[in-house]
């Protein structure tokens, strides 16, 4: 509505009678400064214009896509594209309402165009969504997966995005990250470059499952939410959290029993891929299917794979992704980065600290610099982003390491053996006599993954103090003696247990553990008296891995223990890098429960544990056995240090 003349001039009148009522009035409060947050925010909705269309893929199955074009976009001054596909939706839908960031922090005052995709089948796209969708090597026809999907979307931006230089990139943390990885695979031409970051890579053991067995806690709580049908293209992305009556999960997770009465008591069949899931206790077809690592085939763009040592949701997917990329695609830019950050943390935090681990400084923000170097280069024409071929970060010592081969070159294997009396050593056992520690394990009484009691699973268990369970009488507990020097270990882990059991089936935890000394170098008397932690006698938790028994030869063909019978039992646990300073005590802890991260073996073998019933659920003694025959062990690699 317009403001007449004769209105103003009636105001400034009634401005001047009253100024003198005015000019006693206080004056207005200053608002406070904008946050970063805000900052950022304003930055995006007044730089940029929103787009929001309907990209048709060769079956003819349209998929939401909003993009968003810098405002000084021009014949003269053209963007490159960054993607990211996601099943998590890409709010705020319509055209005229517009999220707080683009994504990467710095991206948005750099300069791109940036494209966001509801997968397949999820929120505002058409067709049918399928969990990890398999990839087909040789399509046909109109035949589809996540690859052709990304190819058939690339294809259609660079033809109609106005203003656009021709070269896409692509990234996304988690699913979207396998979304990342499988657009990779016989790329578009204009696909540059690529971020997979967290990325799924085989979904048997991405998320789900660890050598077998279920990840109970994290699969119940993302499938009571994710997995809700979504019968219709919908704007509706309110989530709601699955509503669990109790703060202590270990309690809720005790009562909810065998794992068949998940279904029973709360999804009551309207949870698709939950079913999925226990109709496929083993590494059958269906999981083999969901195996993207053989198709990683065929990239041309440049690639960064980004990952996060203590991420327990995706440490085995980052890890994977880059080995088969760098094996299968001999020739192109390939790089890892793995920083000391729970899943997604680089993006999410500064990432100085982790539950009980302190790293020292801000990690994150030399991931971001290079991320944005690393897109600069390749899609923009920037300098040389100088990425080097693995850039890790080393706990323990605190520092960023420039590697030139993950694992890196010069590691020496070496074993460390579990002796009596809970010693550890690099020399194998020279008992000829029977020797071996024992504990009682009931899946009544579980030893507990974490102390902290809330729902939905634990993000910093995986820096997590084990004092708390390494003084129960079902964990057992070896430690060398103080170090001498500084020992750093890099790359896999290898459990070779020779264990027997008095059930037909068990499973088995191991956990490498860092322990404090017992007086912290340079503690000072002033630290404990201002009531700063003191992490004297800390047992750090570094990696930690169960393994489900029955998989002992085979994970498709699973067979249950002969009791009492000593068995070997191997298997490998995701790398690590760490130097366990002089002074400190390198520990291993073996028990056979983790929960409830980890589903309870029932002890009593059956065809399918999700099919278990309570009387299967029985006490068993377990026996890890350390003699001249059967020398249990820790196998590790030894990075040496510059003098040796």
């Amino acid at each position: 509505m317009a403001f007449h003349p004769r209105g103003l001039v009636a105001a400034l009148a009634l401005f001047s009678l009253s100024g003198p009522a005015l000019a006693q009035a206080p004056a207005a409060p200053p608002k406070p400064p904008a946050s970063p947050e805000d900052e950022r925010a304003a930055f995006v909705r007044s730089h940029f214009t929103k787009y929001e269309v309907r990209i048709p893929m060769r079956d003819g199955v349209k998929l939401f896509t909003t993009f968003y074009v810098p405002n000084d976009a021009s014949p003269q001054k053209r963007y490159p594209v960054l993607m990211m596909r996601t099943p998590y939706s890409i709010p705020p839908y319509g055209a005229g309402r517009y999220p707080r960031t683009l994504g990467l922090p710095g991206f948005e005052k750099e300069g791109f165009i940036f494209a966001f995709q509801d997968v397949r089948g999820r929120f505002m796209s058409e067709g049918e969504f399928v969990n990890v969708r398999p990839h087909r090597d040789t399509k046909k026809g109109k035949e589809v997966d996540e690859s052709s999907d990304t190819y058939d979307t690339i294809d259609w931006l660079v033809k109609r995005v106005p203003h656009n230089n021709g070269k896409v990139g692509m990234w996304g943390v988690s699913y979207p990250g396998f979304y990342t990885s499988a657009g990779a695979i016989d790329s578009h031409p204009a696909l540059k470059a690529v971020s997979p970051q967290a990325p799924i890579a085989d979904w048997f053991w991405d998320d789900m499952h660890r050598h077998g067995a279920l990840n109970l806690q994290l699969a119940f709580s993302f499938f009571s939410v994710f997995g809700k049908p979504r019968p219709a293209p919908t704007d509706d992305v309110e989530w709601k959290p699955f509503e669990f009556g109790t703060p202590d999960a270990y309690q809720f997770f005790l009562d909810l029993g065998p794992v068949a009465n998940a279904d029973a008591k709360h999804f009551h069949g309207d949870v698709a891929f939950w079913k999925d899931i226990t109709a496929h206790p083993n590494y059958d077809a269906f999981w083999q299917a969901r195996n993207l690592l053989p198709h990683l085939k065929n990239i041309k763009a440049a690639v960064m794979v980004v990952g996060g040592w203590y991420d327990t949701e995706d440490l085995y997917g980052p890890l994977r992704t880059y080995a088969a990329i760098e094996k299968q695609n001999p020739g192109i830019a390939n790089t890892l980065v793995m920083g000391p950050w729970p899943h997604g943390g680089w993006m999410r935090g500064e990432g100085s600290s982790l539950g009980d681990a302190d790293f020292g400084f801000p990690t994150s923000a030399t991931y971001q610099d290079l991320v944005l170097a690393f897109f600069k280069q390749h899609l923009k024409g920037g300098p040389d982003a100088a990425v080097p071929e693995a850039l890790v970060f080393e706990g323990g010592a605190n520092r960023w390491r420039q590697l030139d081969a993950w694992p890196p070159k010069g590691t020496k294997e070496a074993r460390l053996y579990f002796q009596p009396q809970g010693a550890l050593a690099f020399q194998a056992p020279k008992a000829a006599a029977p020797s071996f520690d024992e504990y009682v394990s009931d899946p009544a009484k579980p030893v507990p993954y974490t102390q902290d009691l809330s729902p939905g699973w634990s993000k910093s268990y995986m820096t997590e103090d084990q004092r708390f369970a390494s003084r129960r009488p079902d964990v057992l507990t070896y430690q060398t003696e103080p170090l001498e020097k500084d020992l750093t270990l890099a790359g896999p882990l290898e459990a070779e247990l020779w264990v027997s059991t008095t059930g037909s089936d068990a499973d088995w935890v191991v956990k490498l553990v860092d322990v404090n000394p017992g007086k912290v170098p340079g503690w000072t008397k002033e630290q404990e008296q201002s009531g700063e932690h003191n992490r004297g006698a800390q047992q750090t938790l570094v990696r930690g891995e169960p393994f489900r028994g029955r998989f002992r030869d085979s994970y498709s063909q699973p067979k249950p223990f002969t009791p009492n019978e000593v068995t070997k039992v191997r298997f490998v646990i995701n790398d690590v890098f760490h130097t366990f300073q002089r002074g400190h005590r390198l520990m291993v802890q073996v028990q056979s429960s983790w929960f409830p991260f980890i589903d309870r073996n029932p002890q009593t073998y059956v065809s399918s544990i999700y099919e278990a019933k309570p009387t299967d659920f029985v006490r068993a003694m377990h026996r890890l056995h350390h003699t001249a025959a059967q020398p249990s062990a820790l196998k590790v690699n030894v990075l040496p240090a510059l003098d040796e």
